[in-house]
């Protein structure tokens, strides 16, 4: 549900950045960066078990499952996890891009397509709530994600250790 447009705001109802966030808030993948803690990491295991899947073949193709299972193993973990950072990345940029919208004093807009951008200068009233909205609500969620790459990372650097242990 977009809000109603703010009062002489030449900016296109999709591109103000109150409706750009609440379009992320209705997404169904990007509202996985504002669900719960349990049900946020919930998500993400579903995700990565399908990312799993999706590596089976590679993997399989690759190493023997009787002769290699640590390699087999690790390969899937491997691709699945780099999967599961391009996801969370994506969310990042995403979130990432609305808050830098909201926190501005100035945005940059589209009126019929790329050749003919404009700034538009929010009014002051316009402005606080929006600072609001991008400092608590959507910083925390940017705070969450960049946890979350921080933590993918380091699962990928142990899983490159492991591989480098496996074939020493």
């Amino acid at each position: 549900m977009m809000n109603a447009p703010v009062s002489n705001c030449p900016v296109p109802l999709e591109q103000q950045p109150l409706n750009e966030y609440q379009s992320l808030q209705e997404s169904c993948f990007f509202r996985w960066a504002t669900l719960e803690d349990a049900a946020y990491l919930n998500r993400g295991f579903q995700l990565g078990s399908i990312a799993s899947v999706i590596a089976a073949p590679f993997a399989a193709s690759s190493f023997s499952l009787a002769e290699s299972l640590g390699q087999f193993v690790l390969t899937l973990s491997v691709v699945a996890t780099g999967l599961l950072v391009l996801l969370v990345l994506r969310l990042y940029l995403g979130w990432s891009y609305v808050c830098d919208r909201l926190l501005r004093e100035k945005i940059f807009y589209e009126e019929t397509g790329w050749y003919d951008g404009q700034y538009w200068t929010k009014p002051t009233d316009v402005l606080d709530r929006e600072r609001l909205i991008g400092t608590y609500e959507v910083q925390p969620i940017l705070e969450r994600l960049r946890r979350s790459l921080f933590g993918l990372g380091l699962t990928l650097v142990g899983e490159f250790s492991l591989w480098w242990l496996i074939t020493a």
